[in-house]
């Protein structure tokens, strides 16, 4: 990068921090003060909330979508919870939790959490999900949990879990999907059985029904082991994929909360006197997949080339309102782990751009399959980097399918597309981010390709201490190597732009961007 391009990145860096760290300041403020004060929440009441996106499943080991996880949590607890504005590890289904040694983690669990089907939550039912989620062939998190060697029963209330490596990370690992527990009777004991469209969990409401891509309700779990949980006596989450149209239900009433609206809807919502706004920064990065092992696609100047066909203060400004920031890595610049120096490797230079083309073979262009989802601002974020990466003569057409059924066929078996522009909706901690993004095995490296040589010892450095400091180091590496080898192309940080009647309590944002519901009550 020449020095003009490092100021230039330097100063567009600076002004995105600031403005990403003045949101994060804001959901500060939120968690303190709450929403606007009302009446006491109603001892009862629906919530029904316009959702983004119809799951892939309601099995947390077998689904396969980051839209999934708001519907999860209403039906599942995990073993560890986290916090909604640093996402430190928080006490959940384990009660508490220690490394003995840098290869075991003992957890202490909950003693009054009961399955919605009267199963206890037992030392035994956390070893049955753990082994299940790490070893049994259906299942979409084995990655998660790769460094876990054995699973012990202590006591009825005490899970040992030996390690073939340390893993820092563990904890809040059990905060996402890998914790999230499946009642073993609703399975039948039986490892590969699912409960894809039947979930029984410990969360706080238990499954009613799903009409599929319309609507999943829930009703409150009497039982749940968090006092005065839920507020409401039911849960309907709506179906609604346009933003418009669910931005229209919250305004007109026929629904309570509306999340993940368009950027460009938050100066609506500002506008509007029977509406709260929640927003903020969060980890959830639109991006571009890459099958590095398909075509075009495993020549890394070509890779190289597209990403710095982008120019990402544009593509924020034209397909979010300038409401977020542009993202050079997989995480946003107020994250610890955030790598400064990353963005060289992915500046918007069109001039070096078709020199690597030319370098390629291919100066005179390049037909590639884009895959995508149907909703508007799908489409218009695709028409936006389709007429930036035709300035280095790189053309193609987008197949739009719904959320999960493109995921299936660009992850899955059938490995159709090149390219698939989406999103990765963050996790916990950052050293699962990477892993899952670009390990050989994992799910969402559609390619199944290695990653660069340094890449898997530097992941396994950041989890074999717990100073942050030492974590973002090896972090940083991995992102470095992530990023030089194009292994994705990171577009933009998305904002939280989130609506909420006036009824509605409690309801707040959280850095991860998936929101949950369990605190929230209606007012009478």
């Amino acid at each position: 990068m020449t020095d003009a391009r490092s100021d230039v990145f330097a100063k567009n860096l600076m002004l995105r921090r600031r403005h990403v760290l003045a949101g994060l300041a804001g959901i500060g403020a939120l968690s303190v003060a709450g929403l606007p004060m009302g009446a006491a929440a109603a001892a009862g009441g629906v919530l029904r909330v316009a959702a983004n996106a119809n799951p892939s499943s309601l099995d947390p080991t077998t689904g396969g979508a980051g839209s999934d996880h708001v519907f999860l949590y209403c039906f599942y607890d995990t073993l560890v919870e986290w916090d909604y504005e640093t996402l430190a590890p928080l006490p959940g289904l384990a009660q508490s939790w220690a490394f003995t040694d840098p290869q075991t983690l003992v957890m202490s669990l909950r003693a009054d959490a009961v399955f919605h089907d009267g199963t206890p939550l037992n030392a035994a039912a956390v070893k049955f999900n753990l082994d299940r989620n790490r070893t049994a062939t259906i299942s979409n998190i084995k990655k998660d949990l790769a460094n876990i060697a054995e699973v012990i029963v202590t006591d009825a209330r005490t899970v040992t879990i030996k390690l073939s490596a340390p893993d820092t990370a563990l904890p809040l690992i059990l905060a996402d999907r890998a914790g999230m527990m499946v009642s073993p009777t609703a399975l039948g004991n039986d490892p590969e059985a699912n409960v894809e469209r039947t979930p029984v969990g410990t969360g706080p409401w238990v499954f009613a029904s799903w009409s599929d891509g319309e609507k999943i309700s829930g009703t409150a779990y009497a039982g749940h082991w968090r006092e005065g949980i839920p507020k409401t006596s039911g849960i309907d989450l709506m179906v609604i994929t346009e933003s418009s149209t669910a931005m229209r239900a919250v305004q007109s009433g026929q629904a309570d909360i509306a999340y993940q609206l368009s950027e460009r809807q938050k100066i609506l919502v500002e506008k509007m006197p029977n509406l709260q706004l929640v927003s903020g920064p969060t980890l959830y990065v639109f991006q571009l997949y890459v099958n590095s092992a398909r075509g075009p696609m495993q020549d890394v100047r070509i890779r190289r080339a597209m990403s710095m066909a982008i120019d990402r203060e544009a593509y924020v400004l034209a397909t979010q309102a300038g409401v977020g920031e542009a993202a050079y890595m997989n995480l946003p610049a107020a994250h610890w782990a955030f790598a400064s120096d990353v963005g060289q490797y992915q500046a918007h230079d069109l001039e070096r751009a078709r020199q690597l083309m030319k370098e390629a073979g291919v100066e005179s262009g390049i037909e590639l399959d884009f895959r995508g989802y149907t909703d508007q601002a799908s489409v218009q974020r695709q028409e936006v980097v389709m007429a930036q990466l035709a300035k280095i003569n790189v053309t193609g057409r987008f197949t739009n399918n719904t959320i999960a059924e493109t995921s299936g066929i660009f992850f899955g078996d059938q490995k159709k597309g090149d390219l698939l522009l989406s999103a990765w909706t963050g996790r916990p901690d950052p050293s699962l981010t990477y892993a899952l993004l670009y390990s050989q095995s994992s799910y969402y490296n559609p390619g199944r390709v290695e990653p660069p040589e340094g890449y898997a010892e530097a992941l396994a450095a950041s989890r074999a201490t717990q100073d942050q400091a030492e974590r973002a180091g090896h972090l940083a590496i991995c992102q470095k190597l992530a990023m030089d080898a194009v292994l994705s192309i990171p577009l933009s940080i998305r904002y939280e732009v989130n609506a909420a009647g006036l009824q509605v309590e409690g309801y707040r944002g959280n850095l991860l961007g998936k929101p949950k519901f369990t605190d929230v009550g209606l007012t009478a």
